[in-house]
């Protein structure tokens, strides 16, 4: 009937050509091997968010893969690139990591700022980077929020950014990095887990 009337329905024109992604300004150097033999050596890094009735609210984090503690983070109601260098300053400042640390991040635009890059030259860390759109690349940073989704954020509805920033922190420096036990570290927590390598490493 549409065919006789003249008549044809609204699609999509296919785009010839496809538009190739920018270079990395960093390669791959963990290509999915989420270990570490100790504290400091690889970091992973990531931004999510989660919405309340006031906003979104704004989450990047830096886990050391040794132990999968957050060793930095910053919360912000933008997605700006002030959000992960925020984050990253206060891993270098609490850490103190010796130079060749590697920190692990996707390819968001925030990563690939000046600022972010200047920030790791500053602290002596190597970066590295995924592939576009692969969340397997950063494996251990997806479990993480993953885990904070489950955990802490779809556990009820949000009034403010205020609200949720202020849950966010006590989740994780209250109970995440104390107390939250991980199968892969035997059932410890991350702090316990680093507490324990201390002391064997200062015993040996």
């Amino acid at each position: 009937m549409m065919r006789a009337a003249g008549m044809t329905g609204v699609f999509h024109h296919r785009k010839r050509g496809r538009v190739r992604p920018l270079p990395a300004p960093h390669d791959d150097l963990v290509r999915h091997r989420f270990t570490a033999d100790g504290p400091d050596r690889l970091w992973f890094t990531d931004i999510t968010e989660h919405p309340t009735r006031a906003g979104k609210v704004y989450c990047a984090a830096v886990i050391d893969c040794f132990s999968r503690r957050v060793v930095g983070w910053s919360i912000a109601d933008h997605i700006r690139t002030e959000l992960v260098v925020d984050a990253l300053r206060m891993a270098t400042w609490q850490r103190r990591p010796k130079p060749g640390t590697i920190l692990h991040s996707d390819r968001g635009s925030q990563y690939t700022s000046w600022a972010f890059g200047h920030r790791l030259r500053q602290a002596g860390l190597l970066g590295s980077m995924g592939r576009v759109a692969s969340s397997v690349d950063n494996g251990l940073m997806e479990s993480f929020w993953s885990t904070m989704q489950r955990e802490l954020l779809d556990r009820r509805t949000w009034d403010s950014p205020a609200e949720l920033g202020s849950a966010i922190f006590e989740w994780i420096e209250g109970f995440y990095n104390p107390r939250r036990r991980h199968t892969a570290l035997g059932y410890l927590s991350p702090a316990e887990f680093e507490a324990l390598h201390t002391a064997a490493h200062i015993a040996a």
